[in-house]
Order: C-alpha cells, then structure tokens, then sequence
C-alpha cells in the first residue's frame, strides 16, 4: 500500500505541518485499531485515511483523520495534503468533495499549486478563563472564545506576537482545560511580513503538545480577526518552530482555508489490514 508524507501549508520541505495521506484501494475503511496503529507508527500530527466512494452523490472520497492517540473530528493541513496527493499523482481531478465526520468539505486546486479548503466556519462562544489556564498558558488571557464541537479549542487572545511567540506552556496542565487543544493569537506586530495575525496551537489533550500547522484552527482565527479586523481576507502565520502561512476568506458560515504542499516521502506500508 502506496504511503506519503506531505508538509501542508508549505512550499518548501521540512516546513509547514507533515501529515500522513493513504489513499485505500478498498471502498471501505480498515479496522479503526489498524488506522490508529498507522498514525501512531508515523507519528505526525495527523495522519488521513481515504476512500473512494461508489455511490455517493455529495462526496468523491470519504476522509479520516488520526493523530498518534485518537482520531478527531476536523483536520486542515491533512485535508490539505490528501487533496495535493489526489491532484499530483492524478487519482482525482478538478474540484474533490470529502465526506467526513464534520459534513462534506471541499478542496479546489489553482493553476499556481494552492489548494483552496471549504470549511465550516466555527461558532465562537465568549467564556471566562478557566482557572488555572493563564498559568498553563503562561501569559494573561485578553479574550477567551470557545471554538464549538467540532474542534473542541480554546482560542485565546493575548497582548501581543512578541508574547504568542515566547509561550513555553504547561502541556500536562493544558490538556485539562479544553476537549482538544488551546489556540493562542495575537495581531501581527508588522504586517508588511505579509501576514496580519498570529498563533501558536497546542493540544496535548489529542497527543500533540504543539502542532506546526493547524488549517482547522483558523476556522476560529479567520472569522475572529476578521471581525477585529474589518476584512473577510486575511493571512495567518502559525508561528511554531516549522512555521507556515494560512490565507483565510470568510464568507458567511464558511471559512476559505488556502495553502500550498509537498510531498517529502513517498513509499510503501508493507503492514497492510
């Protein structure tokens, strides 16, 4: 079985996040316990699982994600990866559906290479700041924004880039106060970088203390800094020790989630189902 690693959100090698893409023969998921398994002997942030689809009208290809310890319910840099595996090793052409546990998302590839997302945007709830969080975090939460079901984050505004940046968390204490991970932003300090706002995501709670990457966090930070903003099109940069750039587009109830891969490993999984 044919097996790829592809940094997203990248257009250059070891930079961006690295996910995992399988493209199954079969018109069936595995056993969940053999597609953890996988995710687990990779041991990326997330590793996705697809499968064509015979006879279904609204998707071409239904789509899962794991990380080393669980599966969850909304991926982008791996939707982005296995959507760059279908264009670039010809197994799909054109616009290409997904049907996934958080509906059917799309992915659009351009002539330049970008693959443009078509995510749900997430619902943001203001909440109070757990206690003990800012301690976990290590710096003073300004807002603090529930993200919904589907992501399960926290999103957290604090005072500065120059503070996301300097973040040293407390990933064991972190992982008790959110279903999935803790996103931490800021306005960009100098957005002639060519970016307007920043973040950093972690989410020890699924297996992971810091993601390089996380497509499926800016359907919070998209609509958030928009709304602050006062601009549907922005450019997030994720700045984790890889580091990668998200254009965003907001419109409506959608978030448009744009991004570049390559692929860095591509081989073949002996230890098939």
């Amino acid at each position: 079985m044919r097996i790829r690693i592809v940094d997203a959100f990248t257009d250059r090698p070891f930079t961006g996040n690295p996910a995992g893409v399988l493209l199954l023969d079969s018109e069936e998921f595995p056993p969940d316990r053999w597609l953890q398994q996988v995710a687990a002997e990779l041991n990326l942030s997330e590793t996705a699982f697809a499968h064509r689809l015979a006879d279904a009208p609204e998707a071409d290809w239904a789509l899962r994600w794991f990380t080393p310890v669980t599966e969850v319910g909304l991926c982008g840099h791996a939707t982005l990866a296995t959507a760059h595996v279908l264009r670039t090793s010809g197994a799909h052409k054109g616009t290409v559906w997904f049907r996934t546990s958080a509906g059917v998302l799309s992915a659009e590839a351009a002539g330049d290479g970008s693959i443009t997302l078509d995510f749900p945007a997430a619902p943001l709830t203001p909440v109070t700041a757990p206690t003990g969080v800012a301690a976990a975090l290590g710096a003073k939460p300004l807002t603090v924004l529930d993200t919904g079901p589907d992501c399960g984050d926290l999103l957290i505004e604090v005072t500065d880039e120059k503070t996301v940046r300097a973040l040293a968390p407390d990933f064991a204490a972190l992982a008790r106060h959110s279903r999935r991970g803790v996103i931490a932003t800021a306005a960009a300090e100098d957005d002639s970088r060519g970016y307007d706002f920043v973040s950093r995501g972690f989410f020890p709670a699924v297996g992971i203390d810091e993601d390089p990457v996380t497509g499926s966090a800016h359907t919070a930070l998209a609509p958030f800094w928009s709304q602050r903003l006062g601009r549907t099109t922005l450019t997030g940069f994720q700045a984790s020790p890889r580091g990668g750039l998200v254009r965003t587009r907001v419109r409506g109830e959608r978030v448009l989630l744009t991004g570049t891969a390559v692929t860095v490993v591509d081989g073949e999984l002996h230890a098939v189902p």
